[in-house]
């Protein structure tokens, strides 16, 4: 009989410029049991972000029918999530934010030619997530900063977080 159990699915979100897709081969290296993948990659093919986030759930939802579990790197809310199809099939979701101090992350993005009104967008809301991990996220969500750490280090910083998560 093929085993029913549901996998947990983990989410590293945060602003942007604080460095999800520059982990994410990294994480690769230190976590050969998991699949690791930057949602940002498929976005031009597919151009929505609800969609987007449809198709991440679909794809690690069938990773784990074969018994593996899914890092996904990029901004993903609960909301947005849960709206997800594939959403009812993890036994949880985790969620890691990212973050970094404002001037790492305006120089970040500068540096990838972003305008300034975005870059004070993403200023604020780096500033919710942090304010708000307790109380949007469930569990509540753990932050890593970035600003002083290479990405090898913020690596192993999250392996060390998704060690500490009893899967059930």
């Amino acid at each position: 009989m093929l085993d029913d159990k549901k996998l947990p699915l983990f989410i590293l979100t945060g602003a942007s410029g604080t460095g999800k897709s520059t982990v994410v081969p990294y994480l690769r290296e230190i976590l050969p049991d998991f699949d690791v993948f930057d949602i940002d990659n498929i976005y031009a093919d597919i151009g929505d972000w609800q969609k987007l986030k449809n198709v991440w759930l679909k794809v690690a939802s069938n990773i784990a029918k074969s018994n593996r579990m899914t890092v996904l790197c990029g901004t993903m809310m609960p909301w947005d999530v849960e709206k997800c199809d594939s959403y009812i099939d993890f036994s949880a979701i985790y969620y890691l934010n990212l973050h970094c101090d404002d001037e790492t992350r305006e120089a970040r993005l500068r540096e990838r030619g972003w305008a300034e009104e975005l870059i004070a967008d993403h200023k604020k809301f780096a500033k919710w997530l942090l304010e708000n991990s307790d109380i949007a996220y469930n569990p509540p969500m753990p932050t890593v900063h970035t600003t002083q750490s290479s990405p090898n280090e913020v690596a192993h910083k999250i392996k060390k977080w998704i060690g500490s998560i009893e899967v059930k």
